[in-house]
């Protein structure tokens, strides 16, 4: 091989890896990027589908669940709801014989759809009672969410409990829609 076949074959190779490179950085690099973020975009839409196919066969449940809780919101005036809250621990209390030792209802947030009255309850009986008062919490119709729960004994035998409860109810303002 002469000298200019040899020039001539590596100005052809030079210009051939240079070539690739340009290639490479203008096409291949950027369609590879472009392949996975279309590829991680289709896996996020398929599993929001999933999960939108998941609440179109849920939605019978989740509308009884918000019509339930529309219903039997707390009323939208402070003084009614924080009475008609009481008067339900009262009325759970008194049916499971439970007392009510203390209690401390407290507004939280500000946002325009929901209110929440927290209310701190003190009950006091025994472990059937309390359980009983529990139940009676749960099964009532009215849209309240047990947030914490502290059982203590009162006495060594542990007979007399009192039972500390962190109660939210809800209160939706008539704007509110599902």
């Amino acid at each position: 091989m002469n000298p200019a076949q040899r020039q001539r074959l590596l100005m052809i190779v030079t210009l051939a890896a240079v070539g690739l490179y340009i290639a490479d950085l203008v096409l291949i690099t950027p369609m590879g990027r472009v392949w996975s973020e279309r590829s991680a975009r289709i896996a996020t839409l398929r599993r929001q589908v999933t999960e939108g196919q998941a609440l179109i066969q849920r939605e019978g449940g989740l509308r009884d669940r918000w019509n339930h809780l529309r219903t039997n919101a707390l009323p939208q005036e402070p003084s009614q709801a924080e009475q008609r809250l009481l008067r339900a621990c009262d009325e759970w209390a008194k049916a499971s014989g439970a007392q009510v030792v203390d209690r401390m209802p407290q507004w939280k947030g500000d946002d325009a759809a929901y209110q929440m009255l927290r209310c701190r309850l003190e009950t006091s009986g025994s472990l059937a009672s309390l359980t009983q008062f529990l139940q009676r919490l749960e099964e009532g119709p009215l849209a309240v969410k047990l947030d914490s729960l502290q059982l203590m004994s009162r006495d060594p035998a542990g007979r007399q409990l009192t039972l500390g409860l962190q109660i939210n109810g809800l209160v939706l303002n008539p704007s509110a829609k599902p």
